[in-house]
């Protein structure tokens, strides 16, 4: 498994500073070119003023600044609504992308069905940590994390065993279930401490679905979906002489990326991959984790 990264504060720093820069820009350029056209308008008129600066075409210049001025909100909404053509197929690794794109709605909503999360989980946390500065226009955000049930014996992940035969290993099972419920309780925290701002409501859970973690999902919005094939196959040692397993490699998995602003067949596959997590989510059973903090 890929190690794993709950926090950077030189990350946090550097993401902070971006969106800083972001909301001062266009207030920081309009405040300009408003100066400008008003001190221009100032100059034409007010013979003093026209006089100290020596200048006989402020009309045009002022003129020209309050042109500037809307062509500059023109260009910032063009520019915010002009998108790349999403591409057909995105490695794991670029996760963070699409969340922060989900992150830009007033309602956020991220569904998750595979392994055990941990790219996914990793940039949730960031972008969660960056709500207590900068929640933006985010006032709701739910998160749905779909694993495979880690409480029951399992063909994947598994010990290898004779003539390559996967042979269940509870101890193995234990890490990956003692692993997600550190993801869930860190996450949970997170929604909670949002949550008592008064800001944004953030509710954040893990649940387990029955079977093997053989597809990877993810939702953004409900309006596009992220779909792959764990390598069942791949293999890992915990120790460097200790037993093989199968392990899947979610860090490693190919994407390819469904939108509703696509063609209809893209569409249509977008509905039928939120009908099935829905479906999944609603059968899906409580972690034992949970059920303990509930009790």
């Amino acid at each position: 498994m890929p190690e794993r990264v709950n926090g950077s504060s030189d990350g946090g720093a550097g993401r902070r500073l971006r969106r800083f820069q972001e909301r001062v820009e266009p207030f920081a350029a309009r405040l300009v070119l408003g100066a400008v056209f008003v001190t221009g308008l100032v100059a034409q008129f007010v013979k003093p003023v026209g006089d100290a600066l020596e200048d006989k075409t402020f009309l045009g210049g002022a003129l020209l600044s309050l042109i500037g001025y809307v062509l500059y909100d023109a260009v910032k909404e063009l520019s915010s609504s002009v998108r790349v053509p999403a591409r057909a197929l995105v490695n794991s690794s670029e996760l963070g992308g699409f969340v922060s794109e989900a992150f830009q709605a007033r309602k956020v909503e991220i569904s998750f069905l595979g392994y055990t999360g941990e790219t996914l989980y990793n940039e949730l946390y960031h972008r969660l940590e960056d709500l207590f500065d900068n929640p933006g226009s985010t006032r709701k955000v739910s998160v749905r994390m779909l694993v495979p049930d880690f409480e029951q014996p399992m063909t994947v992940p598994a010990r290898v065993g004779a003539d390559e035969r996967p042979v269940d290993d509870p101890s193995f099972r234990d890490r990956m279930l003692r692993r997600c419920a550190e993801y869930d309780g860190i996450l949970t925290d997170i929604a909670d401490r949002l949550t008592r701002t008064g800001r944004v409501v953030v509710h954040c859970e893990y649940r387990f679905y029955p079977g093997i973690p053989r597809d990877k999902i993810c939702v953004f919005n409900r309006a596009q979906v992220l779909h792959g094939l764990y390598d069942v196959s791949a293999r890992m040692r915990l120790q460097h002489m200790g037993p093989e397993c199968y392990d899947p490699k979610g860090y490693k998995t190919d994407l390819n990326v469904w939108s509703r602003e696509g063609t209809a067949a893209a569409e249509a596959a977008v509905s039928m991959w939120i009908k099935h997590f829905d479906d999944l989510w609603v059968l899906a059973s409580t972690p034992r984790w949970r059920r303990d903090a509930a009790a």
